[in-house]
């Protein structure tokens, strides 16, 4: 049985950040990165909104010097998925798919949330060449191109109007004959002069070529196939949270996000904490999420302090 001070799961900008803070606390942290080293800022290409890249800089790059810096700091950055958690007492107990066993003082969980997709093989074949689920991270992309976003609740409002913004047009793909957004948010879409909503459909196909997304196919609920023309196609039907290993102990919302005491990153569970999208369902940034990894490293120090 492994003994460690700080143990961090979770290898995007919030665990990455947290190892960080944590090395430079002396408090030895040991991560591991998960089933996507990085996190879900990897599926993209070029990040334009981190603070510091004036020209931007790839998505894979950012990551991997956070890594380096934290390696370079102390920390023990390990490859390999969390698979069991008893989190009932201190020092709380986590199992690896290698077979090790840790007991750690503290836990930083940061495992992150995946967009939903809608599981068609074309999605995947253009997941960073076209195919987004953060219009925030990828709109300024599609300046003056036209775009589709699927999804028909407050999420899919928020990311319609705000590529409206951007975008020459933009269409919301919608498969009922009513939207489930608040009446603020479906009044903000219909005073949106370039949103375009399509009623009763579903995505067929994504269409593309080799440089990327070219358009989508729908299929009305009457069983009509259409082509429409697109460069970018956003997806807006919600995020999964992953927090299901740890659900038993700490305390989640309805959809699943690991609720945070207050401001801090405490959880219902003393001596463990949440950093990143897994507690976020608003912002998702990679910004925030290495914001709240900062934090969830500082509340650890001081927890052991204490």
């Amino acid at each position: 049985m492994e003994k460690v001070q700080c143990l961090i799961i979770g290898g995007g900008p919030a665990g990455y950040t947290a190892a960080i803070y944590a090395s430079r606390a002396a408090i030895a942290p040991v991560l591991y990165e998960g089933l996507e080293p990085g996190g879900q800022l990897t599926t993209t290409t070029v990040v334009e909104n981190y603070p510091g890249f004036a020209g931007g800089v790839e998505a894979t790059a950012l990551m991997n010097d956070m890594r380096e810096q934290a390696v370079r700091l102390g920390a023990d950055v390990r490859r390999g998925v969390a698979v069991k958690a008893d989190l009932g007492s201190r020092p709380f107990h986590i199992g690896i798919d290698d077979g090790t066993e840790i007991e750690a003082e503290t836990l930083i969980i940061a495992t992150g949330a995946t967009a939903r997709y809608l599981g068609l093989p074309s999605e995947l074949k253009f997941r960073g060449m076209g195919v987004s689920a953060c219009a925030t991270c990828d709109g300024f992309f599609y300046r003056k191109k036209d775009v589709a976003v699927v999804g028909g609740g407050d999420t899919a409002c928020e990311e319609a109007t705000y590529l409206a913004g951007l975008c020459r047009k933009v269409y919301m793909i919608v498969r009922r004959d009513v939207f489930r957004a608040s009446v603020a948010m479906q009044e903000k879409v219909k005073s949106t002069p370039n949103i375009e909503v399509l009623w009763n459909c579903n995505t067929r196909e994504v269409l593309g070529d080799a440089n990327g997304v070219t358009g989508a196919r729908l299929e009305r609920k009457d069983g009509t196939v259409f082509d429409i023309a697109i460069d970018g196609f956003f997806l807006a039907i919600g995020h999964n949270p992953q927090s299901a290993l740890f659900a038993p102990w700490v305390k989640t919302d309805a959809e699943g996000y690991i609720v945070t005491d207050g401001r801090t990153s405490a959880t219902n569970v003393e001596g463990v904490f949440a950093a990143g999208d897994v507690q976020d369902p608003r912002y998702r940034q990679a910004i925030t999420a290495a914001a709240s990894g900062c934090r969830a490293a500082l509340d650890a120090e001081k927890f052991l302090k204490q």
